[in-house]
């Protein structure tokens, strides 16, 4: 992981240099390439705020992380879903899941979007093994996505340059304590209310 890393930093140094028409261009290539490959995405996300201030980096970030989860989960459905399904399935909480989003689909999608603690790249191919319907699936990832990707892109921002970021020289404010707090509560109430869901299915089930 290490190494991946290190890479993405040369790549992102490489785009901060580019033409302000073809840099974002490249970085939203990178960053669905990135989804699909399942490499967490939060050093680009950070990125995004330094490359391009945070309007412009959650706008560009917010395309992008829909492109990739689209296409990952187009890849879970149609293409891998033997394999995921192999990999995945076998999971207690992606059974949960599962069940969860049989009974209440797009609702689901995005509480689990809003919650920091669920890999993102890895569930959108779990996604894609459900019945979730393609169009419902993009929408709830784009706004349970949106509040994240606001706020990574803003603390990326934050930081003068990429060397700073890679070095996080920065102290955290109180607001982002604040909002680190609210994703850990966001988790909590995810995983309860699709623990609440997935015993009720299994209860009417039988």
């Amino acid at each position: 992981m290490a190494f991946i890393h290190e890479q993405l930093e040369k790549i992102l140094n490489y785009l901060s240099g580019l033409d302000p028409v073809l840099a974002p261009v490249a970085f939203i290539s990178l960053y669905v390439l990135a989804t699909v490959l399942v490499i967490p995405g939060s050093i680009i996300t950070l990125s995004a705020g330094v490359l391009f201030g945070a309007w412009r980096g959650s706008i560009y970030v917010s395309l992008a992380s829909v492109i990739g989860a689209s296409l990952a989960f187009l890849i879970g459905r149609y293409i891998a879903r033997d394999f995921v399904s192999k990999k995945i399935e076998s999971h207690p909480k992606f059974k949960s899941v599962d069940r969860a989003i049989s009974r209440e689909g797009a609702k689901i999608v995005f509480m689990l979007r809003l919650s920091p603690l669920f890999p993102f790249n890895i569930l959108n191919y779990g996604l894609g093994i459900t019945n979730i319907p393609f169009w419902k699936y993009v929408g709830a990832s784009w706004l349970g996505m949106l509040p994240g990707t606001v706020l990574y892109v803003y603390i990326g921002s934050l930081f003068k340059n990429l060397a700073d970021l890679a070095g996080g020289a920065r102290d955290k404010t109180t607001v982002e304590w604040v909002l680190y707090g609210l994703g850990l509560l966001a988790t909590i109430v995810v995983t309860i209310y699709i623990t609440k869901i997935a015993k009720k299915a299994i209860t009417e089930t039988i």
